[in-house]
């Protein structure tokens, strides 16, 4: 009885009231494993055209990582502005738009970021108060992604650039601590134009890197620790990651990889080199993905959050965007495969942004200079090329009197198509608004500095105007210089040899001696660039060009020792 009425009057209290609301679940906890990808580019060069596929690709690959709780970073190795019209006309602003909406983490600065100097038309200073890196400061105002820098410092002082630019940043993606270093190869003074860089220095990677990872693990609190590095290397493509026997061991980005205490880096992102690379060095995973937009690299961690310690980390074999060569300007219409399980397609928003650029280009590129190529003129940067000698043919049209022409096998850029030629096709094979630069010197001086060339490997020099041959007198590298008419040119004949203001202020070394021994010898011009003085040159030509009229194996223009530099007489 006692107990039927205390249910009963527990329900009379009872049945007024709500129930109570039902608590929310508690989240279901983080996972301890994290799959992250990091995406890498490098020396795009301006070959905006490939960017709305690349986004693409991004696009997808995020929505994969996002879908599973893990992210993707995309990095940048430098080299992103100077090469095409598209890019140049606006110095590069049509590329920071782009990576803004693919969605870059982060990018290095490299050696061509310098290439335009002030803002506006010039390359280098007219005057003291232009600014050498007008430009780029312009295009690191412009974004919302940091540009890195952590080695290039001012000569006086150590301070860093200061134009916008970071050592490092620290991001924060599916809750892991990233850092992210930027760094510059120890050759960009002498591989951009000398002006605009004079008052510079660079510091040696591997310390930079080492010292700033430090300071990102043990201040910022860094997980994880990434470098940005416009620093390469050479492998043969498609070895296995592991597998460094076909790898060059002196390039720079091993070097500094084996430099590296352990544990300080887990990643690089390459650049310089325009190599494919895909590979692990010191328990560093590196990848470098070739150059003009064509290729990325990736590399998929697993991070664990109980430990704070990468648990695996796979690199993929590096991903060419489409799976042939594109059609001519046409890269959303390749062929290619589906990636993550999906067709890809160009991103229609990045297309849209980059509309306006390849429109103003358009008309340039487009402009028929009257010669027409019987066949493709290929490029070689380490040997004699058949566009080398057309190039130093070209300078020497296009500035009569002049005695011989040379030009570093760096600025051949392109091959130029069969064809009909181009305004765009001569802009994408010469992209650097290089001035003439005339230098009086004797036969004996250019003897010796094609000497020095001989004795070394790395970029060939193409010659136009006289035939070198280098020989072995005992431990002497000697160089006999012949006329087109075949006779021999004095050591003390005075001659007028034309080049670009990049070498004649100290790119690539090559006249540091002449130039410290007698500055007066060299005069640098300001206009045309050498490259509007090549087309006004071909236009003047006309006609059909082949390209068994530009080089002849049986006869080459440097003749060396042993058929091939370097020539070595000990």
């Amino acid at each position: 009885m006692k107990r039927t009425l205390f249910l009963s009057l527990l329900m009379l209290t009872t049945c007024g009231e709500s129930a109570p609301a039902a608590r929310p679940e508690p989240p279901p906890p983080a996972p301890d494993l994290v799959q992250l990808s990091i995406v890498g580019t490098n020396d795009l060069h301006g070959h905006l055209e490939m960017l709305p596929l690349l986004g693409g690709y991004v696009a997808r690959l995020r929505s994969v990582r996002e879908a599973d709780g893990g992210a993707l970073l995309l990095l940048d190795g430098g080299d992103m502005f100077q090469g095409t019209l598209e890019s140049n006309l606006a110095e590069g602003a049509p590329i920071v738009s782009a990576y803004e909406a693919i969605g870059y983490d982060a990018v290095t600065i490299g050696n061509h970021e310098f290439d335009y100097g002030p803002v506006g038309e010039r390359s280098t200073p007219a005057n003291p108060n232009d600014d050498p890196r007008g430009a780029l400061r312009a295009r690191i105002s412009e974004a919302d992604f940091p540009v890195l820098s952590a080695n290039v410092l001012h000569r006086e002082g150590d301070t860093p650039l200061g134009i916008g630019e970071l050592p490092s940043v620290l991001i924060e993606r599916a809750g892991v601590r990233v850092g992210i270093i930027g760094v510059t190869t120890e050759g960009t003074l002498h591989t951009t134009i000398a002006g605009n860089v004079a008052d510079l220095r660079i510091a040696p990677l591997a310390d930079t890197i080492a010292a700033e990872a430090q300071r990102l693990r043990r201040e910022e609190r860094a997980q994880l620790v990434l470098v940005a590095s416009h620093a390469g290397g050479r492998c043969e493509r498609g070895t296995e990651p592991l597998d460094l026997s076909h790898c060059d061991d002196d390039e720079e980005i091993f070097e500094v990889a084996r430099a590296l205490p352990a544990g300080s880096v887990d990643v690089i992102v390459a650049g310089h080199t325009h190599q494919y690379l895909s590979h692990f060095v010191n328990g560093i995973a590196i990848i470098e993905s070739g150059s003009y937009g064509r290729a990325f690299g990736r590399i998929d961690i697993t991070f664990d959050r109980t430990s704070g310690r990468i648990s695996n980390s796979r690199i993929l074999p590096t991903r060419d965007l489409c799976d042939e060569a594109p059609p001519e300007g046409d890269p959303a219409s390749c062929r290619r495969g589906p990636y993550e399980g999906e067709a890809i397609m160009p991103d229609p928003r990045v297309a849209s942004l980059l509309a306006p650029a390849i429109e103003a280009a358009s008309g340039r590129r487009s402009e028929l200079l009257g010669v027409v190529l019987s066949s493709r003129i290929e490029t070689e940067r380490a040997e004699e090329s058949a566009l080398g000698n057309l190039f130093t043919d070209l300078m020497l049209a296009g500035h009569p009197g002049a005695d011989a022409a040379i030009i570093n096998g760096g600025g051949l850029r392109a091959d130029l198509p069969a064809g009909p030629l181009t305004y765009g096709a001569l802009y994408e094979a010469m992209p650097f608004d290089n001035r003439y630069a005339v230098v009086r010197m004797t036969g004996a001086e250019l003897s010796a500095i094609l000497g020095a060339i001989a004795g070394r490997s790395g970029s060939y020099f193409s010659l136009g105007g006289l035939r070198a041959d280098v020989r072995c007198e005992g431990h002497e590298r000697v160089v006999m210089l012949t006329r087109a008419n075949g006779s021999v040119v004095a050591p003390d004949a005075s001659l007028t040899v034309l080049t670009s203001d990049f070498l004649a202020t100290g790119g690539d070394g090559i006249f540091s001696d002449l130039a410290s021994a007698r500055p007066s010898a060299f005069i640098l011009e300001d206009d045309p660039p050498i490259r509007e003085a090549m087309a006004t040159a071909l236009r003047a030509r006309g006609g059909t060009l082949s390209r068994g009229a530009l080089i002849d194996a049986r006869h080459p223009r440097i003749r060396y020792a042993g058929g091939s530099r370097p020539v070595r007489c000990d």
